[in-house]
């Protein structure tokens, strides 16, 4: 079974930057599009962006320009660079594939950013 491990979230300033890792356990990595996601409390899930196998990238229009997705496919790592942060960037982050059937979800890392 895949295991995701998100790590790197934290407490910062409106304007200031985080980066953040998501080791993923298993080959399946390799070959699929991997996503970053984040959630609110009370509201759902949200895909901000995502990577293919290939390296193509895709964001929301929220964080267009502020975060970049990278992955390293030697250390099955997909990483976050958040740029810019906003207090609505508050959220639980989460990695997960792309698209289509989800795997189990990690515990996430909190972002939280103060105004």
């Amino acid at each position: 079974q895949v295991q995701l491990v998100e790590s790197g979230g934290g407490l910062v300033q409106a304007g200031e930057s985080l980066s953040l890792s998501c080791a993923a356990s298993g080959s399946i990595f390799r070959f699929r599009t991997m996503g970053w996601y984040r959630q609110v409390p009370g509201s759902q899930r949200e895909l901000v962006a995502t990577i293919t196998s290939g390296g193509g990238t895709a964001y929301a229009d929220s964080v267009k320009g502020r975060f970049t997705i990278s992955r390293d496919n030697a250390k099955t790592t997909v990483y976050l660079q958040m740029n810019s942060l906003k207090p609505e960037d508050t959220a639980v982050y989460y990695c997960n594939l792309g698209g289509g059937r989800l795997l189990t979800w990690g515990k996430g890392t909190l972002v939280t950013v103060s105004s």
